[in-house]
């Protein structure tokens, strides 16, 4: 998955806004710029880890001795089980 910068910080400005608002947390004296930092950080690591699985799970596809379709449900079925795969692989449990 990719997110440019501007959708990172639109994003984390608004989980930011949600856990304050909804008393989830407390920031000392309105201070939400370590938790923005925090929470970018966070999302550009789950974007990179979520963009390595896809690439993963592509490869795994194409170097089987059968071809198999892109586009087609065997593809698609492929593809999300090796997905899953390699994001439980490097994604904390």
């Amino acid at each position: 998955m990719k997110l440019g910068d501007d959708r990172i910080r639109h994003l984390s400005h608004l989980i930011v806004d949600r856990l304050y608002n909804d008393d989830l947390v407390d920031f000392p004296h309105d201070d939400h710029e370590p938790a923005l930092r925090a929470i970018k950080r966070i999302l550009r690591t789950y974007c990179e880890i979520d963009e390595r699985a896809q690439d993963a799970a592509r490869r795994k596809i194409t170097s089987q001795s059968k071809m198999v379709v892109q586009g087609s449900r065997e593809w698609d079925i492929l593809y999300d089980k090796y997905l899953e795969e390699e994001l439980n692989r490097h994604l904390p449990k």
